[in-house]
């Protein structure tokens, strides 16, 4: 079959499946691009000859926002379906490497498609090209390589089959996955050559459920039934291994309780009998204090982040760590017993190795947390939201307790970087295994716009509410406008809090006093600590398509959410926070080093407070 590069890779993206548990799914089910001159010949015609049928195509704004909405569409697929993402060469390539990191960093399959240099080098330079005197085979695509997790440049059609298996190998297999990143020279894209008719037969990908080591298996069973204060903590591995069910039937009859990471929120309902909720820095006061006294843990597909172990200084020394996990490299972590394998297949194993044992009975205080929680949320009357005459503005918490109020079980929340991850963590009460949807491994600013668009695509009979702070906004709104076109009714919270509310925090904590985390005018002292910036976002979301909502009390705070979720449009709910009113502070350490030295007062009050609560050298358990 005579086809262009570019016309072959389509096609072949286009019969290529996954497949778990008897359902097959789309592996690459679409693609978005941003044409230029690196991919407008090649790729951008590809797609306009095969049709929207054999491969969807989504009209991105920002090449980051683009690996954002695949992410967010690969995360609710369980990472058994992705989407593509082509760009021109130079600044289209380059925008990719945030996205890409994003992607490999949460171990969720993306596939990257940008335009590169001539191979054949018929003029040289060409527009856009970097030139590298010493190594003339590096082009700014380059810049992908240690974000990726394969990587090839596809120099002669040649070339193509062998890389294309590769690229299939590495998105379907839930050790290797993460971005993935075919840079394709834009004479090559469009060069023709004589493929095989096997190339373009319908392939299918087998992902396993590989079973842990029998002896490993009995040996984690005798340290479980051998421990006095148990615990269990969910990771995002339980999610992608769609084994939320498995692990609510592992606790009731254990009776272990479940503490969950940022990934692996969900995993559990919050109202479970053995759920404690989050663990770590943004933890909860039952999750910490049973982490703090276990002696045995059971991590089940968590790769043990600092915000999780908080730095180390969670756990006591000489307590044991079974880790579950797909990946070996995980599974060692915390000097823990590996277990490698699914975590649903070895969650089932483990279970009958532990038939008939059940863990000493604890009290870890779940109720009082739920009322604080509730009080906190403004749920303490019982109308939800901080009740018709609750205070305004509101405090971010009760913003979340009025979005609690409103979502039903299957709806999504969709949240990134700042300090609403830590609240949401701490505070949100999932009901759906799905509901809860926090990008926290990267941490990224700007992921939940174009994420709620993924969410959606994947699941559309779902209601997608992101919640956006006024620096993410800022700095990555653009993909509202594609919402408005593709009409994908996501539903933004925009929410003003007039800078860098979580970093502001944080500098005052760490003795940087606020610097530059206002969004204000200069001081007198060119220190920003002047009246704050006239920034309308309200109208800003508007002038871009949504429909928003501005509501002025906590009633119409509660009856716009309500609003933006009947409405079949994009829509945006904006809403002031009181910042003076924060939710509950860490229940566990969060290791970020203080200028040792300082002129100024806060600072060295800093580091004072910093070397009070840093744990001995020694007293952490080894990692």
């Amino acid at each position: 079959m005579r086809l262009t590069v570019a016309q072959a890779l389509v096609r072949f993206l286009s019969v290529q499946f996954t497949e778990r548990d008897g359902v097959r799914h789309r592996t690459v089910a679409g693609m978005w691009g941003i044409f230029g001159h690196g991919n407008v010949a090649g790729v951008g015609q590809a797609l306009l000859e095969a049709g929207q049928e054999a491969m969807p195509f989504h009209q991105g704004r920002n090449e980051q926002a683009m690996v954002h909405a695949a992410v967010g569409y690969a995360r609710m697929k369980h990472r058994l379906s992705t989407l593509a993402c082509t760009t021109s060469i130079g600044p289209g390539a380059t925008n990719l490497v945030t996205g890409a990191a994003l992607a490999t960093v949460n171990r969720v399959p993306v596939l990257l498609l940008p335009g590169d240099v001539f191979a054949t080098r018929p003029a040289d330079p060409v527009l856009q090209q970097l030139e590298v005197p010493w190594a003339y085979d590096v082009s700014v695509n380059d810049a992908l390589r240690p974000v990726s997790r394969y990587f090839d440049r596809i120099w002669r059609p040649e070339m193509l089959p062998a890389s294309l298996l590769q690229a299939m190998r590495v998105l379907t297999d839930p050790v290797e996955t993460g971005a993935v990143t075919l840079a394709l020279p834009q004479d090559v894209q469009a060069e023709a050559y004589d493929w095989p008719d096997e190339l373009f037969r319908e392939r299918v990908w087998h992902v396993r459920r590989p079973l842990p080591d029998a002896a490993a298996l009995a040996e984690a069973a005798q340290l479980l039934r051998s421990a006095r204060r148990p615990l269990v903590v969910a990771g995002g591995g339980v999610r992608h291994a769609e084994a939320a069910s498995v692990l609510a039937q592992f606790a009731a009859a254990t009776g272990i309780p479940v503490a969950e990471t940022q990934a692996g929120k969900g995993s559990l309902r919050w109202d479970h009998p053995q759920a404690l909720g989050a663990i770590g820095h943004t933890g909860t006061a039952p999750a910490d204090a049973a982490a703090r006294e276990a002696d045995v843990v059971l991590g089940v597909g968590t790769r043990w982040t600092d915000f999780t172990t908080a730095s180390g200084s969670l756990f006591a020394p000489g307590t044991r760590f079974v880790n579950l996990n797909a990946a070996a490299f995980d599974g060692h972590k915390m000097a823990g017993l590996a277990l490698v394998g699914d975590a649903r297949a070895g969650l089932a194993a483990l279970a009958a190795e532990l038939a008939g044992f059940r863990a000493p009975e604890r009290e870890y205080a779940v109720a009082e947390w739920r009322a604080r929680t509730a009080a906190v949320l403004g749920q303490g009357d019982g109308d939800g939201g901080g009740g018709d005459d609750g205070p305004w503005p509101p405090s971010q918490a009760e913003v979340i307790g009025a979005l609690d109020a409103v979502l039903a079980d299957r709806d999504v929340v969709v949240n990134a970087a700042g300090s609403m991850p830590g609240d949401l963590h701490k505070l949100w009460r999932s009901r759906d295994p799905e509901q809860y949807h926090v990008e926290y491994g990267y941490s990224c600013m700007g992921y939940e716009i174009p994420a709620a668009i993924g969410v959606r695509l994947a699941a559309p009979d779902r209601e997608v509410f992101a919640l956006v702070g006024d620096g993410t906004y800022l700095m990555l709104p653009t993909e509202i406008v594609t919402a408005v076109q593709e009409g994908v009714p996501v539903n933004l919270v925009i929410v003003q809090n007039h800078g860098y509310a979580s970093i502001g925090g944080l500098s005052a904590q760490v003795g940087a006093e606020g610097f530059a985390t206002a969004y204000r005018f200069p001081g007198a002292s060119g220190d920003f600590t002047g009246a704050p910036l006239p920034v309308d976002l309200a109208a800003n979301a508007a002038s871009l398509g949504l429909e928003v909502f501005t509501p002025g009390s906590a009633k119409e705070l509660r009856t716009a959410l309500a609003a933006a979720r009947n409405s079949p449009r994009a829509t945006a709910v904006y809403v002031e926070t009181d910042p003076a009113r924060p939710a509950p502070g860490a229940e566990a350490w969060w290791d970020v080093p203080v200028a040792e030295v300082s002129a100024r007062p806060a600072t060295r009050a800093a580091r004072a407070a910093y070397e009070a609560s840093r744990p001995a050298p020694g007293s952490r358990p080894t990692l």
